[in-house]
């Protein structure tokens, strides 16, 4: 029989940037749990192929076509997400963009704030909304919570050319800290997921590079690079009743690449 906290029959969860990834990858594990799934993204078409997938594993699933640094395109997406599912548990702002891959000395602000409105200012657009309906829920005697944020690995170390990404990656980690101590009382808990070398679209064009895949790959432990899957299982655990005490949890996915 399986470990019955991790059974989420009835839960909902929202994840941002859900239709491809490391965001796809946790909405097939807690779809599997028995959450039901709302993915937000910006492609209608992946959002799509990413619900016949999914409804294919069984609970409810609707998506949204949502560009999480538009604060009102947010609003309404998440009074959407309600008038479909009734309720919101779990929120996993999980979208992202990547830089260009410019020297820091001619980058511009147009690049700069591209970047931060995406992977920080849309995280706190996405937690906002969220984070007051879980609020409100609970003042209401219906307690319970989960805040995401799927970081990553550049926001604990050196990326070069990339200092705009890793400010708004660093940054989640200090905001959702903070959350966490907030939102304590009315049972949310909040976490960043710091993911390592994963094979997703935004990642490809380093795949695509043989000089870095000869360099990275021998610098992780694990001998492999990251999948997408190998997300559905914390995303679980943090979804169910087992980590109802365990918050302001920086969770470094990442084949020991870190620690070598």
């Amino acid at each position: 029989m399986a470990f019955k906290p991790f059974d989420l029959t009835g839960r909902v969860v929202l994840i941002t940037g859900g239709n491809s990834g490391i965001g796809l990858g946790m909405a097939k594990g807690l779809a599997e749990a028995g959450a039901e799934i709302c993915i937000w993204g910006t492609n209608p078409e992946k959002n799509q192929a990413a619900l016949a997938q999914l409804a294919e594993i069984g609970p409810k699933v609707t998506a949204s076509v949502c560009n999480v640094a538009d604060e009102a395109a947010v609003e309404t997406a998440f009074a959407k997400t309600l008038a479909d599912h009734g309720r919101v548990d779990g929120c996993f702002a999980n979208a992202g963009v990547g830089g260009r891959g410019t020297g820091f000395d001619d980058m511009t602000l147009e690049e700069w704030e591209h970047v931060i409105s995406v992977n920080q200012t849309g995280v706190f657009f996405t937690f906002r909304a969220a984070a007051k309906h879980m609020r409100e829920r609970a003042e209401s005697g219906d307690g319970f919570g989960r805040l995401v944020g799927t970081a990553s690995l550049a926001a604990i170390s050196g990326q070069a050319r990339g200092e705009h990404y890793a400010a708004a990656k660093g940054g989640l980690i200090s905001m959702i800290k903070a959350l966490a101590v907030e939102y304590a009382r009315y049972n949310v808990t909040a976490h960043t997921l710091l993911p390592g070398w994963i094979e997703t679209d935004m990642t490809q064009g380093a795949f695509d590079n043989p000089k870095f895949v000869s360099n990275v790959s021998k610098r992780i432990p694990a001998r492999r690079w990251g999948v997408p899957e190998d997300f559905a299982a914390i995303a679980i655990y943090i979804m169910s009743t087992a980590s109802a005490y365990h918050t302001a949890e920086t969770f470094l996915i990442d084949g020991g690449y870190d620690s070598f």
